[in-house]
């Protein structure tokens, strides 16, 4: 299982805040399939995600919502995935932790925030996304899964 990274800032008062999710379905010969986004504003490809609502709100609340709203679908947190940290197109500083997450209920329908969906391999997504911290993300999350789990002492 991945944790976040303590040294992640999260607690920064002046870095911009989101959550997100690597939503995750079988996919074809066992290997998954993720979920990627087009936003036609941005003219992007990347994960869903979106910022808190308010210093209130939990990094996994804003996920859930955020992931909803831009996919359609009610996901079922899972694990941590990891942190992006990067500039945003404001020039704001941005971290952003991701879960895991699966789909339980939803269809997409496009919005004029995100006006395409496509579920992926690895592989697809990392030849589609448009941001390199994406990219990151999705090579430290494959590379966890391929780790064998550790036994319990």
């Amino acid at each position: 299982m991945l944790a976040f990274d303590d040294a992640d800032d999260w607690d920064d008062p002046m870095l911009v805040k989101a959550g997100g999710g690597v939503v995750i379905r079988p996919g074809p010969a066992g290997m998954p399939e993720i979920v990627v986004v087009h936003r036609p504003g941005y003219d992007d490809w990347t994960l869903p995600k979106g910022k808190l609502q308010d210093e209130s709100e939990s990094g996994e609340k804003a996920a859930l919502r955020e992931v909803e709203e831009e996919t359609g679908f009610r996901c079922r947190l899972g694990d941590p995935v990891g942190t992006t940290r990067y500039i945003d197109h404001k020039g704001r500083d941005k971290i952003a932790r991701y879960w895991e997450m699966r789909r339980i209920a939803g269809r997409f329908r496009p919005n004029d925030e995100v006006d395409q969906l496509r579920w992926l391999t690895v592989a697809e997504a990392l030849e589609l996304l448009s941001y390199e911290h994406d990219r990151e993300l999705l090579r430290q999350w494959e590379a966890a899964l391929a780790r064998p789990a550790r036994s319990a002492r």
